[in-house]
């Protein structure tokens, strides 16, 4: 895959316009997902995705190139996880407020922590568990309202049933993220997303034999816009890692509580409760300082290496 120039500036406005594509995946399932099974909307995402994924590999003309694959049972597990976790995270998305949603899925980078230490045996050292420790508090600061709100039944057992989903999902996530970091030694960026898209789309379709609703086309509509912005999010994100450092563009993730709330009051009467606030400003606070950590880390095994390398 051809390389490009590193370009900060331009790497933080992919990171922001693959936030907003996200965002808008997020807001028309939102939409259109009151009833829909989350396997029939995972089908959409995953499946309308390839459109645009599929037209920016042939115009880069990489499209053969990034079916290529030397571990095909590793993009098996990505998939499956990954599949996992949309179910999980959409079917919470519909029983949320979209700012909850956005913000317990924030669990999913500190679940990847955790598990690339007892998976990976990387090296955690206790600046990096004492932020996953603040992170997860943050979630539960924001998820423990919904969670006692079995005992109201109706929409508040729906909302507490929707926390659950996306905890769930947010833990299938971080494992995910963790045999991500297993292919990307041996795999292609683009490769991975096609696979993951592919895959998920296929698995599926295993809930369709469970029911799947009759759409209106409206509807329809609706969700292959969610698709079609999940594959330009990808896209989008992916660019912003080839222009520049993952210390540099992954904090501007967290922008999408800016957005989500902006949204989720305009367009569904969502007010975000000062739970929500103060959890999401503890999680955000700790996820920007495992990036930190990760950065300065980083530094230091460069020059570790720089200090060890023969001199010439």
């Amino acid at each position: 895959m051809s390389s490009e120039a590193p370009d900060p500036l331009r790497g933080i406005l992919m990171k922001l316009l693959s936030v907003m594509a996200f965002l808008g995946m997020q807001t028309f399932i939102k939409a259109a997902g009151a009833g829909i099974p989350a396997g029939q909307i995972t089908f959409y995402r995953s499946f309308f995705a390839l459109i645009p994924i599929f037209v920016y590999l042939a115009m880069r003309k990489e499209l053969a190139s990034a079916f290529r694959t030397s571990s095909f049972t590793g993009h098996l597990k990505r998939g499956t996880l990954g599949m996992i976790a949309m179910v999980m995270g959409f079917f919470g998305l519909i029983h949320l407020p979209l700012p909850d949603a956005i913000a317990i899925g924030y669990a999913s980078p500190l679940m990847a922590v955790i598990f690339a230490a007892l998976i990976l045996k990387e090296k955690v050292r206790i600046y990096r568990w004492t932020a996953v420790a603040i992170g997860i508090l943050g979630v539960l600061i924001i998820s423990w309202p919904k969670l006692t709100m079995f005992e109201q039944g109706g929409m508040g057992a729906n909302e507490a049933t929707g926390a659950i989903a996306v905890l769930l999902s947010a833990v299938i996530g971080g494992l995910a993220m963790v045999q991500t970091r297993q292919l990307v030694k041996t795999e292609k960026t683009f490769t991975i997303v096609l696979y993951f898209s592919l895959l998920s789309a296929a698995f599926s379709l295993i809930s369709l034999p469970f029911g799947w609703n009759g759409l209106s086309w409206e509807t329809k509509l609706i969700l292959i816009c969610a698709g079609i912005c999940g594959g330009l999010g990808q896209i989008f994100l992916t660019q912003s890692y080839r222009l520049a450092d993952v210390s540099t563009v992954a904090p501007f993730d967290y922008s999408s509580i800016i957005f989500g709330i902006a949204i989720a009051y305009v367009l569904f009467g969502d007010v975000p409760t000062w739970q929500m606030l103060l959890g999401t400003a503890i999680t955000v606070s700790a996820g920007i300082f495992i990036i930190y950590r990760e950065h300065q880390l980083g530094l230091e095994r460069k020059a570790a290496r720089k200090a060890s390398s023969p001199s010439t």
